[in-house]
């Protein structure tokens, strides 16, 4: 079983000498747990690649300790990625711009672009700084899986491809980043996430598939668990339940109000964001719980709840 060490002192020390050593690292940030590695380091980024089963061409984010390493890896700011990043760095928002070409092709998955941004988590942060390097981050889970947003579910999920992963409790968003395309003179949003394009004032770009290509986790399978997840209407997901109930499944409620008799209560929430930071705990809930199927009540599709309800839709199509 993979090592899961506290955050103190002697945990991020250990995390930072598996890093520089060029071995893989999970830590929490305010999204999900990132599965890290030297981003310009071929070998150790192949390694996460390896230990999450992820396509070769799917580009990963890389994590900096602040704005003034950007130029680490990139080949240049841009005026609007400028802005962004002052406003909403520290944050769960990722920028597309150029890559520099001292990145590694297997860091862009073979793009002219990379993935850059800043986590706004102390442990994350406490990381970066100490290891002084970018870091190449995915979400620390198998891919296709539902993303962890705790150290066990990292643990459950990688085992002993992890050198360290440094427990920082649940995630407070739950949800990936939003990802921008920053090149131009208007932010183009490339997956949603909790800084919406209301915040961003953002065009939305998820249908160009051409600028899709550069944003991380939008192109492959993803967030499904080992059962079925229905999506239903908002004030009716109870009734759903119990009538798959009733039909001998063993079902699972995710939704604002209590589970009925016979269903088993995956999570409670009240709003989108609260679906959104529970969203994929409770479905590695319902595995556990070995239900047959997971009904999800559904959310209206304005801020945040765009970016849950694009989760919930492929996790129910898987």
């Amino acid at each position: 079983m993979v090592d899961v060490v506290a955050p103190d002192a002697g945990g991020i020390a250990r995390a930072v000498a598996a890093l520089r050593a060029g071995d893989l690292v999970a830590f929490p940030t305010e999204t999900v747990y990132g599965l890290g590695a030297d981003a310009m380091r071929e070998d150790a980024v192949r390694a996460i690649f390896s230990a999450k089963g992820r396509p070769p061409d799917n580009p990963l984010i890389v994590h900096l300790a602040d704005a003034a390493q950007v130029d680490r890896v990139v080949r240049s700011w841009t005026p609007l990625a400028r802005r962004l990043a002052a406003a909403w760095w520290p944050g769960p928002l990722t920028l597309v711009l150029d890559a520099s070409p001292d990145v590694p092709a297997v860091t862009t998955g073979g793009l002219a672009t990379v993935a850059v941004r800043v986590p706004d988590h102390p442990v994350a942060q406490t990381l970066l700084r100490e290891v002084d390097l970018p870091i190449a981050a995915p979400s620390a889970n198998r891919s296709g899986r539902p993303s962890p947003t705790r150290a066990d579910h990292v643990a459950n999920d990688l085992g002993e491809g992890v050198a360290v992963v440094l427990d920082g409790g649940p995630c407070p968003v739950g949800v990936e980043s939003t990802v921008v395309d920053a090149r131009g003179d208007h932010p183009l949003i490339l997956r949603e996430g909790s800084i919406t394009r209301e915040h961003l004032g953002a065009l939305d770009g998820s249908a160009n598939r051409a600028a899709r290509r550069a944003s991380p986790g939008t192109r492959y399978r993803h967030y499904t668990p080992d059962c079925r997840v229905v999506v239903a209407s908002p004030g009716d997901a109870s009734q759903a339940a119990t009538g798959l109930r009733d039909e001998g499944w063993r079902v699972g409620l995710v939704a604002t109000v209590p589970a009925p008799d016979g269903v088993i209560e995956l999570a409670r929430f009240v709003d989108a964001a609260g679906l959104a930071q529970q969203f994929y705990a409770a479905l590695r809930a319902a595995e556990t719980a070995e239900v047959d199927v997971a009904v999800v009540e559904a959310v209206d599709e304005i801020g945040v709840g765009r970016a849950v309800m694009d989760r919930l839709r492929r996790a129910a199509a898987g």
